[in-house]
């Protein structure tokens, strides 16, 4: 049994859990899961910036800092996203079915 990897997980609202679910249940099932690759894409850019929030603005608000440190911490995650979301289209809108799959397993490894 090979030993477990070190690793860090966020929590998310329960409407992205069910978002999360849903998608991946559709490409695991559709026949043509290229077809869902936009709402993936989409997926992985929501999950991207409740994972930035959890682990970089929460602990900037819980620890008290400023409304511009904030703000400049929330626009910058904000102008990373915007440019994520067209790279994150191209790559899985070229994605084969096999290929939408392997990153819906990956996302469902997670959930664990």
């Amino acid at each position: 049994m090979p030993a477990s990897k070190p690793s860090l997980r966020f929590t998310h609202s329960a409407a992205l859990r069910t978002q999360t679910l849903k998608v991946m249940s559709a490409i695991e099932r559709d026949p043509d899961p290229t077809q869902h690759a936009d709402a993936l894409a989409s997926l992985v850019l929501s999950l991207t910036e409740a994972g930035m929030d959890f682990y970089f603005l929460k602990p900037l608000k819980d620890g008290k800092f400023g409304f511009v440190a904030r703000q400049a911490a929330s626009f910058g995650i904000s102008g990373a996203l915007r440019v994520m979301s067209p790279i994150a289209r191209s790559v899985l809108g070229g994605a084969d079915a096999k290929q939408l799959r392997v990153i819906s397993r990956h996302i469902r490894q997670l959930m664990r």
